[in-house]
């Protein structure tokens, strides 16, 4: 195995980051690429009782273990498998099951915050912002978290003012600096996710693709 091609994808809460990031797996050919969601990697809170838990600010960088995701990357490129972690957004804590994750020639990093770490940017050969209006990224997020976290539209509602928008000011939003490629309207943007996804599959196979 060649040394993993490693993808950040960034992009606000209900951009369709998530989107991307699976089309672009599901556009290379079979077992040659990994997908990471940065959610997983969300500290387990499971000292503090569920009022507490659900009171935390978990859209600021702090909420989540970054440096154990830089060196779950470590492991990729060193052609290593890990053991990612799994994360229960109902309970706000960490199960005792994890995911084994092992190297592909594409990996494609995927959350809001991992273009605002230096430490994932170092490890990344290309960042992808994906740029939504923020009415049609509140409404994702509401229908994600009612229907998909057992939240209701009260709970989602007041997260949303007290902590995804603001921190999706100061943090997500000026990222976006960092990324090579800006994808508006995320999975919406079929011409520009086929450039990216025939760009990566002439690099990580160029006589499959020079043969179609």
């Amino acid at each position: 195995m060649s040394q993993s091609y490693i993808i950040g994808v960034a992009g606000g809460s209900g951009s369709g980051k998530s989107t991307v990031a699976r089309t672009i797996i599901e556009a290379m050919l079979p077992g040659s690429c990994a997908i990471i969601d940065h959610d997983s990697y969300y500290r387990d809170f499971s000292h503090l009782n569920f009022e507490e838990r659900a009171a935390l600010n978990f859209d600021h960088p702090d909420a989540l273990e970054t440096s154990l995701l830089a060196s779950h990357l470590d492991e990729l490129r060193a052609g290593r498998s890990f053991e990612k972690p799994v994360y229960d957004f109902r309970t706000h804590t960490r199960t005792p099951v994890t995911s084994t994750v092992t190297p592909a020639r594409t990996v494609v990093v995927e959350g809001i915050l991992v273009l605002a770490s230096a430490e994932l940017r170092a490890r990344f050969d290309l960042m992808i912002f994906v740029e939504t209006d923020a009415d049609i990224r509140l409404m994702r997020r509401m229908r994600r978290d009612m229907v998909e976290r057992g939240r209701s539209f009260l709970d989602v509602r007041d997260q949303y003012f007290a902590t995804v928008r603001p921190m999706h000011e100061q943090f997500v939003e000026p990222s976006k600096r960092h990324a090579n490629i800006l994808l508006p309207e995320g999975g919406q943007n079929t011409v520009g996710i086929n450039l990216i996804t025939q760009a990566l599959l002439f690099r990580a196979h160029p006589r499959n693709v020079s043969e179609v």
